[in-house]
């Protein structure tokens, strides 16, 4: 007869296997892809499309190229763009919040738009959401910033990158560091996770967060969701939330819901304190966000219920 602490570990084991496996069966071939088309000029020709439309929220059009790289990539990227633009010495601080901002809302579209669909969320509902909410956040912003005349002095940046390694061998092993880090994220994740079940902690987050979660128009059953992507983000949680989404306990409403709002606000600890690097106020990419998110979804959420379940999942949920 096994004890209770092996058949925790066997079951621990377990998920860590299927939670890994799902996840990177994702990241991989999206990462060598999205490597591919960078290499093939995509990401160039992206930046060059959204040129025109960084006039709407106050930037120039070089930082079309910044937003280009951080929704192909992440953040990361979209920094190191933006510290090879000539112009950045001359933003002001309004300007890089706004900047930080979208770059917050629309990164990692390759991996997380892909997270999103398994886990129930069509495609173009996801990109509608986070490339369409970006612009029009950052160009609420722009306009309060502006009317305001709030952080209109110069921009002074934080931090200066070290020289990168360009080569195909240094980007390989990159990207063998993420995986390894996320794959250790995962690890304890789960063990935290598993532990604070058992210790009755979790019902303890649900009843804390159930009148955020009711005004948002989500049903309590996505808590563990919500938790998990608002503070460790997509990519790390990705294969966490695919799994909590695919039980079935949740409604699937409910999940296009919370990953709805993960999509516009989400590791609100790590990306945050990364573009304040740039120089983002901390009102624009925090506290505005997370205000727009909130009201955003509430919204969405009460025009979904008036939809007929057909139109959902025509145009809003996935099935696979």
């Amino acid at each position: 007869m096994s004890s209770p602490f092996g058949k925790f570990c066997r079951e621990l084991l377990v998920e860590i296997r299927t939670v890994s496996f799902t996840l990177f069966r994702i990241m991989i071939p999206v990462i060598l892809v999205v490597k591919l088309l960078e290499l093939l000029g995509g990401v160039a020709l992206l930046g060059k499309m959204l040129a025109p439309l960084m006039a709407l929220v106050g930037l120039p059009e070089s930082m079309g190229l910044v937003w280009a790289a951080t929704m192909a990539s992440n953040i990361y990227a979209g920094m190191l763009v933006f510290f090879t633009q000539t112009q950045q010495d001359a933003l002001t601080v309004a300007q890089v919040t706004v900047l930080g901002a979208m770059m917050l809302v629309a990164h990692g579209l390759p991996v997380e738009a892909r997270i999103a669909q398994k886990a129930g969320v069509r495609l173009r509902a996801t990109l509608l959401l986070r490339i369409g909410g970006g612009l029009l956040f950052g160009w609420l912003l722009h306009l309060a910033y502006r009317e305001g005349g709030w952080l209109q002095q110069p921009n002074m940046l934080l931090w200066q990158p070290q020289a990168q390694d360009s080569s195909l061998g240094g980007w390989l092993l990159m990207q063998g560091k993420s995986l390894l880090m996320v794959q250790l994220v995962i690890v304890v994740l789960l063990t935290t996770l598993k532990i604070l079940r058992l210790i009755g902690v979790e019902r303890l987050m649900f009843w804390l967060l159930q009148p955020l979660l009711k005004l948002l128009g989500i049903g309590g059953q996505a808590t563990t969701i919500t938790i998990i992507g608002v503070t460790l983000g997509l990519s790390f949680g990705g294969g966490l939330l695919i799994r909590e989404a695919q039980t079935g306990q949740i409604p699937k409403r409910d999940v296009f819901a919370a990953m709805a709002f993960l999509g516009l606000c989400h590791s609100l600890i790590e990306d945050t304190l990364l573009v304040m690097l740039l120089g983002a106020h901390l009102s624009g990419i925090l506290w505005a966000r997370l205000a727009f998110s909130l009201i955003c979804i509430a919204l969405l959420t009460r025009w979904m219920d008036r939809r007929s379940d057909g139109f959902q999942h025509r145009h809003l949920i996935y099935r696979e």
